[in-house]
């Protein structure tokens, strides 16, 4: 038995749990395809050529065989090329402008640049036609068309190349050339960086316990999966439920513990709440066989345990965030089936239950590009953080590829650092058991929305759930889109208050008050209410300016008993006593 296997046999010495993954049983003949996908997946940026190819013959031959679509679409570039010219030698060509961050500058509004936009924009436009409306054709291997033409237009975009980029022409004739220098001095930190493994030249002023991650507490509890922290209390008196979050393992937990301007977590214990959150070990590749009964049993579980020792007699304020939502989602189905009352509240931050509409990661997650990626992670043990963040990146190519490179390789300029890109920079790996099992049975297979998921060996169901549930979804989340989010409310039997939010899935969960132009929308579907789809529930939802987290605080503090003295730190038992200040160890691990 190696290592792994033996901890994993080995009962947890504070919860007793025992995990025993079973053994992966494989053949030389599947050992040897799993080798070669694994070799493949290195050249292909981990995507699979054939659930490419898949989607692109899908979409030619129902093409060739439409006729109808076909003439349409001839007819569409015809009338969109006198257009384009129409709009290119108009008098007033400003008049004209198309709203697009690209080119919205003067300089593009000058012939012959005018011209190569407009041009641009309305072959996006074809081939955004093109690629929809197409009968016979899959909804998925539409969205794969849609993505790639996407991908492919956005690379060739005339703001990329200085011979069609009149900012970028005119800004190295100011400079004589010296944004071009700098650019290749960028591009030269960069490629070192990468490739000794420093951080980004971005981030390098930003700190885990130094600058991040920086509200004071003690890490009370510790097991092979999860450092817990509790927060030091602020005020006199607190609620007497505590708060415990789950923030999501795919990356670190401070980014709900930025800069304390940027803290949700200080901002709670500012409230008077008794703060709880999960850090997440970073998995080597001896973690291959974690699966998600083990971040349910040892992560969730686990933690309320530890909770419940600290605070004891108290229902506790669950909340979890992305994936950690989707997992506190499972925990607390199986406590409602299980009779476990010790949740008094749920809150679920850009977290999805549905996978139905789970936006353009659903465009990686079809059998073949998940067989592709399971051999990758079964050869190397992990999901690495360099591969997950390339799949992030694509999703909003322009903006993280494109016109990263045209700020910083030929404008010569340096992006502006945050404590978001530094946290965003701080990635983690994913166990391939984990990952697998959360790809296949979630995005593909829709078990927990549909009842087939399984936690302690018995089937789960949302419906069990019956606290009140606070969920939040972001208006511009690519990751978890908000009308997923929203269909929390056919899932549950319980009061549901979802608010809706500004930003994306990020920006827009940390967004503390005082920031300008931000807003968000609130309604409570009670017990017993009629359903609101997502346009419904939009069109009755109250609009607010400001920040969410005020409505979140005094929502849970609608919940909660009157103020009482803090709890102690740390459970009241020489044993269990912190273990170390926050923000911990595992969220120093790389």
């Amino acid at each position: 038995m190696d290592d792994t296997a033996r901890l994993l046999a080995t009962p947890d010495p504070a919860t007793g749990i025992t995990t025993s993954p079973p053994p992966e049983v494989i053949g030389p003949a599947e050992r040897l395809d799993r080798t070669l996908h694994a070799g493949m997946a290195k050249f292909t940026a981990g995507l699979s050529p054939i659930g490419l190819s898949q989607a692109y013959w899908a979409w030619t031959l129902h093409l060739a065989a439409a006729p109808g679509k076909r003439m349409q679409l001839a007819h569409s570039a015809l009338t969109g090329a006198a257009e384009v010219w129409r709009q290119a030698l108009t008098l007033n060509p400003q008049a004209a402008a198309v709203e697009d961050r690209r080119f919205d500058g003067e300089d593009w509004q000058v012939w012959p640049f005018n011209l190569l936009y407009h041009a641009f924009l309305a072959q996006q436009d074809w081939w955004q036609q093109a690629t929809s409306g197409l009968r016979g054709v899959s909804r998925r291997h539409q969205a794969i068309a849609q993505f790639t033409a996407r991908q492919l237009l956005d690379m060739a975009a005339p703001s990329n190349f200085f011979a069609t980029n009149p900012e970028l022409q005119r800004r190295t004739w100011q400079e004589g050339g010296q944004n071009l220098v700098r650019g290749a001095q960028n591009f030269l930190d960069d490629a070192t960086r990468l490739m000794t493994g420093r951080k980004p030249a971005a981030v390098e002023g930003f700190e885990v316990g130094g600058n991040l991650a920086v509200t004071p507490g003690k890490v009370v509890y510790r097991n092979h999966l999860i450092e817990l922290i509790q927060y030091t209390p602020t005020t006199g008196e607190v609620r007497p439920e505590p708060v415990l979050i789950v923030p999501a393992w795919i990356m670190k937990y401070y980014i709900l513990d930025l800069s304390p301007e940027n803290s949700l977590v200080r901002y709670l214990v500012a409230q008077g709440f008794t703060v709880f959150i999960i850090s997440w070990r970073n998995p080597q590749p001896e973690d291959r066989d974690l699966g998600m009964e083990d971040y349910r049993r040892l992560g969730v579980m686990a933690a309320l345990d530890a909770v419940g020792r600290i605070v004891p007699g108290q229902q506790v304020h669950a909340t979890g965030y992305c994936l950690g939502g989707t997992l506190l989602g499972i925990a607390a189905a199986a406590m409602g089936r299980d009779g476990d009352d010790r949740l008094r509240s749920l809150s679920l931050l850009a977290a999805q239950t549905d996978f139905t509409e789970a936006g353009e990661l659903t465009l990686f997650t079809g059998d073949s590009q998940l067989a592709l990626l399971e051999d990758m992670m079964w050869k190397e043990g992990v999901l690495k953080s360099e591969q997950m963040a390339g799949t992030f990146q694509l999703l909003n190519a322009n903006d993280l590829i494109w016109s990263r490179r045209l700020r910083e390789y030929l404008m010569g300029e340096r992006g502006t650092a945050n404590d978001l890109m530094a946290w965003n920079a701080d990635a983690t790996r994913m166990p391939y058991r984990m990952h697998a099992e959360y790809l296949r049975r979630l995005f593909l297979d829709n078990d927990l929305a549909e009842g087939r998921l399984q936690a302690a060996g018995r089937a789960v169901s949302l419906n069990d759930i019956r606290p009140p549930i606070f969920a939040v979804g972001t208006e511009r989340d690519h990751v978890a889109p908000w009308r997923s989010a929203h269909k929390i409310h056919q899932l549950t039997d319980t009061d549901v208050t979802f608010a809706l939010t500004s930003g994306g899935h990020n920006g827009g969960i940390v967004s503390p008050p005082g920031r300008p132009r931000r807003r968000y929308r609130v309604h409570t579907t009670r017990h017993g209410d009629p359903f609101l789809d997502a346009e419904a529930w939009a069109a009755v939802a109250e609009p607010h300016a400001g920040s969410w987290w005020p409505e979140w605080a005094n929502w849970l503090a609608a919940h909660s008993g009157a103020p009482v003295p803090p709890p102690a730190m740390g459970a009241d038992d020489a044993a269990r006593k912190p273990l170390c200040d926050a923000p911990g160890t595992y969220v120093l691990q790389v």
